[in-house]
């Protein structure tokens, strides 16, 4: 397919990043990629969706990325997986045939493997330098729910309305579901179960990286889990805590043990991101050594330092976010053609396994099957989000009173915006709109 009528269809289809980040795909088609890796490594802990739809929709995933990598001229195709993926697996030996020149690279199960950066390090020996983007060492990375979004918007043209979404934690039934974009978290763990615990604490994500949710939050194109847990669970008190007093406990007990570091992957890859020099600094008032405060712009938050390397049970992780979201704020950008010192020698010693992050977090007894459930989901109405995706926000001509269909555009962005057109994930009247939402009252046919 011609690349120019690919990145098209994929914007006006309304695919982007479906693992999390929401960069709209088109916009990553790059003639100067001679490698395209899907990225099947889930990087958080108790997820399960990724491998699950890989195994459902292998031949339409095989052949999206087969498409994309003819579109930019890229020789190479690699499946990063975990080995421990074991069905994902089978169902791709059992389609080597029909994709012979697919790379099938099985990866150990540590964390976290699908950061992008990481991946393409353990799939191509490539490092990606501080600050820049995979393209730079001619690489293109896509999420396997990405992938499937772009065969249906390519072959069947069905734009994106659906997420596939794992609901696990404190949950009578742990599930995996495809629901409509717009749907609240609550639905979704009525549709597991319901909850199993009183007054239950929701993320949005994985217990790692995933943020804390209202059970009124609705699903959008980056939604891949809800994990629910009691609120005075460890994982939850750490994500609910006073930055503040975060501060304050980091002053009083940072002993310069540097585990936060030894253990810091992108540090583990040579970037410039130094979180025991960063608590150093920050902690101590001393403003002569900047480099830590300004080199936080390199930390991907993958939380490793706080969630499991720091004995303390201090938060590096939040404070970093915190200097590096106030960076962003004032307008600094780091500097161009940043060097890394090269990977470290000791980084395969020190990579963590999953399973010991699940075991250190106390997650264990939440660390079970939960399969895909074929189950339709028909809210009363949902809310669709008009910024589903990195770039400007959607706009909508939609009034109060009209009706649409599902896979009708509500959403879009002009030619020289980056961003993504939203759609319709349900027949329905329009009840309210807004500059953020519309939000459609779902037609409900008799005895529904």
């Amino acid at each position: 397919m011609e690349l120019t009528k690919l990145k098209t269809l994929l914007k006006e289809g309304g695919v982007v990043g479906a693992g999390g980040a929401g960069f709209p795909s088109y916009a990553k088609l790059d003639e100067k990629a001679d490698t395209i890796i899907l990225n099947c490594a889930e990087c958080e802990p108790l997820l399960r969706l990724h491998r699950q739809v890989l195994e459902i929709n292998t031949y339409e995933i095989l052949s999206a990325l087969e498409i994309v990598a003819e579109a930019v001229g890229a020789q190479n195709i690699i499946v990063g997986i975990k080995s421990s993926y074991t069905a994902a697996l089978q169902a791709l030996a059992a389609e080597k045939d029909n994709f012979p020149n697919i790379k099938i690279s099985e990866m150990k199960s540590f964390y976290p493997t699908g950061d992008e950066v990481v991946l393409i390090y353990e799939t191509t020996g490539r490092v990606v330098e501080p600050g820049a983007l995979p393209i730079s060492v001619g690489v293109t990375v896509f999420n396997v729910e990405t992938m499937l979004n772009a065969y249906n918007i390519i072959k069947n043209n069905k734009p994106v309305t659906t997420k596939y979404v794992t609901i696990t934690g404190e949950v009578a039934n742990p599930t995996t579901l495809q629901v409509p974009l717009g749907i609240t978290l609550k639905e979704l763990v009525d549709m597991a179960g319901g909850a199993t615990v009183k007054d239950p604490a929701y993320i949005n994500g994985g217990p790692m990286m995933g943020k804390i949710a209202n059970p009124f939050d609705v699903v959008t194109k980056t939604t891949n889990a809800v994990v629910v847990l009691p609120k005075n669970h460890h994982v939850i008190n750490k994500k609910t805590a006073n930055i503040s007093i975060d501060l304050k406990r980091a002053m009083a007990s940072c002993c310069q043990c540097r585990m936060c570091t030894d253990l810091c992957p992108r540090h583990l890859l040579g970037h410039p991101i130094n979180p025991s020099d960063f608590m150093r600094s920050a902690t101590s008032g001393v403003t002569r050594n900047v480099a830590p405060l300004i080199n936080t712009v390199y930390c991907s938050q993958c939380g490793i330092c706080e969630m499991y390397a720091c004995g303390q049970g201090l938060s590096p992780r939040t404070l970093i976010g915190e200097y590096k979201a106030g960076l962003r704020a004032e307008g600094y950008t780091p500097p161009k053609d940043v060097k890394g010192v090269g990977v470290l020698k000791e980084r395969k010693y020190r990579r963590v396994p999953t399973y010991r992050i699940v075991t250190r977090l106390g997650l264990g007894k939440y660390d079970r099957p939960a399969p895909f459930e074929d189950k339709s989901a028909t809210p009363k109405k949902v809310k669709i989000m008009l910024s589903q995706h990195i770039g400007a926000p959607a706009k909508t001509d939609l009034k109060e009173g009209d009706k649409v269909k599902t896979g009708q555009v509500i959403g879009r962005v002009d030619e020289k915006s980056l961003g993504a057109f939203v759609h319709s994930s349900v027949n329905g009247t329009v009840q309210r709109v807004t500059d953020k939402f519309v939000i459609i009252k779902t037609d409900v046919k008799d005895g529904d």
